[in-house]
């Protein structure tokens, strides 16, 4: 296995890099098995233009305090880190050298279950908010599109093990989103960690 290169995306007014391989297939899996089955995943319903549903996937919170995190009108109330996700934590600061305080763990079933257009923008993130996202299984693409510039797009497949960092002013002018997809897809985990202030 070679060790994990970054890959910088090298999009304006953005920072963000991937690091293919940044878990091994073993770790990578070991980690799967153990959130999977260890985490009490919830399904919260989100307002859109008015109408309530079912969030297209499932999600748990994670953090080294008290603190909630709230975003598209939902509160969520952090449990106490596992073992595996501490040790998952300890790596991405040592490649980062961010101190991070929570973690939102995503459960993406099968291809019905997305995530839509959205920054991680919320105030709490503080103004350039890092956040590194972790993916675990079955991999899915994700898109990202300047919020000003409409021809400014750009389309990656996150793969088992790998590592997105998004840094700088990318929340500013980038949305990102998990689109559904109709082909068979194994279900993924997603580990985004944040700082945020006590």
């Amino acid at each position: 296995m070679f060790p994990s290169e970054e890959i910088p995306l090298n999009l304006p007014d953005s920072n963000i890099s991937y690091f293919p391989n940044f878990f091994s297939e073993v770790e990578a899996k070991a980690f799967f098995n153990a959130i999977l089955n260890e985490t009490n995943w919830q399904q919260d319903d989100i307002k859109v233009f008015g109408k309530t549903y079912a969030q297209p996937r499932l999600t748990a919170l994670f953090a080294n305090n008290k603190n909630p995190y709230s975003y598209s009108n939902i509160t969520m109330h952090p449990e106490v880190f596992t073992d595996e996700l501490l040790e998952i934590k300890s790596k991405i600061e040592t490649k980062t050298n961010t101190i991070f305080t929570s973690c939102l763990a995503n459960l993406y079933r099968d291809g019905n279950d997305s995530n839509g257009w959205h920054a991680d923008n919320e105030k709490e993130l503080g103004e350039n908010p890092i956040i590194a996202s972790v993916t675990f299984g079955a991999a899915r693409y994700f898109n990202l599109k300047h919020k000003n510039n409409k021809n400014l797009k750009q389309k990656l497949l996150l793969e088992n093990g790998s590592l997105l960092l998004m840094q700088g002013k990318t929340q500013h002018y980038w949305l990102h989103q998990i689109a559904k997809t109709k082909k068979e897809v194994k279900p993924r985990i997603n580990l985004t960690f944040r700082v945020i202030p006590n």
